[in-house]
């Protein structure tokens, strides 16, 4: 197939045999798209204008005199004329949501982030992908991302018909559903797009109705500032006090606007076996990972994502918990190990869980 630039006869076949080789490695779909995301820089600067951000000043960054990276693929990479997206599925089997949010005195972790870190292996797989476009076709230029850059990933694997946005702003397939990681290879191939998937949301706003802090404060559109993911992740000081009764026993991330979407009744369970739990904690206690020390969370989390946040807004997010947990002297005695610890971001969100089981 080399020199198929420009025959579409044979740049259709090498497609076919990108997704084949994808489904080989364990994509759950490939999908194609061209440079253009229409509407998103448009988009992107209402929503950095609204502050909606919040800390994560990197969303504002890679502005050019052409305009926002995020939203200009050529800008971002030179040269591409064709992106190649991929979806691969998370959804582990063992791991009950509604269970854990129901027990206040479980921990409960973003069911994406119960397992191996996803940025290594997406990017591992999608260099495995490229390499194996290289040996059919011989040396082609590209680049490949993995939630690692500013890229515009929804709006490509929507153009690549992939899914559509939904009102909650994650990727929505009628079949997958949501839990799904997106991927990206930039490329200078002349691959013909894939025809984007129409809108299937409707009327409905479950979403936006469960939102325990109502983040969602326009279909499509997020104030990252109430998201409990942005909170427990991406926040690097205090949580709003007026915030914390909303979390709930979440530690990390939120799933709740992914749980009441009727889409994702259909959502498959990941073939992957990277994704599944780690160290119990689809089913750990409050108490247990409070307990934690420091090199027990650098080396359990080891390989996870959740080992990004540090060791120190893990205990911020863990006494928050607490705070929210039903009263008993093990949740009392847990978070009056940590009232003097040397971090003061700690000490103050354990004296403020305390304060919230006294006042019970």
């Amino acid at each position: 197939m080399v020199g198929m630039h420009g025959d579409e006869k044979n740049s259709t076949a090498l497609k076919d045999g990108i997704r084949r080789w994808g489904r080989e490695l364990g994509f759950d779909a490939i999908g194609f798209s061209g440079t253009r995301v229409d509407g998103a820089a448009e988009a992107l600067d209402a929503w950095l204008v609204a502050g909606f951000h919040g800390e994560m000043d990197y969303m504002a960054a890679h502005v050019t005199p052409a305009g926002n990276k995020r939203a200009l693929p050529t800008e971002l990479v030179p040269g591409t004329r064709s992106i190649i997206t991929a979806r691969i599925n998370y959804r582990p089997a063992s791991a009950d949501s509604q269970e854990a949010l129901a027990d206040g005195e479980r921990a409960f972790v973003s069911r994406y982030a119960l397992g191996r870190d996803y940025h290594k292996l997406l990017r591992a797989r999608l260099q495995k992908l490229a390499d194996r476009i290289t040996d059919e076709i011989g040396e082609f230029a590209y680049r490949v991302f993995t939630d690692s850059a500013p890229v515009m990933e929804v709006g490509l694997a929507q153009n690549s018909g992939l899914g559509w946005r939904g009102k909650h702003t994650l990727l929505l397939d009628r079949e997958a559903g949501s839990y799904f990681f997106l991927g990206e290879i930039f490329t200078d191939l002349p691959l013909a797009p894939d025809t984007p998937v129409t809108d299937h949301c409707g009327n409905c706003t479950a979403c936006i109705d469960a939102c325990p802090t109502q983040a969602i404060v326009a279909p499509y559109q997020v104030d990252a500032r109430l998201c409990i993911s942005y909170l427990t992740i991406e926040l690097k000081g205090s949580i709003p006090e007026a915030l914390r009764p909303l979390l709930g026993n979440r530690i990390y991330g939120c799933d709740d606007c992914q749980l009441a979407c009727p889409w994702n009744r259909f959502a498959p369970l990941a073939r992957e076996t990277d994704f599944t739990p780690r160290h119990d904690l689809d089913r750990a206690t409050l108490v247990e990972l409070f307990a934690w020390d420091e090199n027990d969370f650098n080396e359990r989390l080891a390989g996870s994502p959740i080992r990004r946040i540090g060791f120190e807004r893990w205990l911020r997010n863990i006494a928050v918990a607490l705070g929210n947990a039903p009263p008993s002297e093990a949740v009392l005695g847990a978070l009056r190990s940590r009232a003097d610890h040397p971090l003061p971001l700690v000490r103050e969100h354990v004296a403020w869980a305390l304060a919230r089981h006294a006042t019970d």
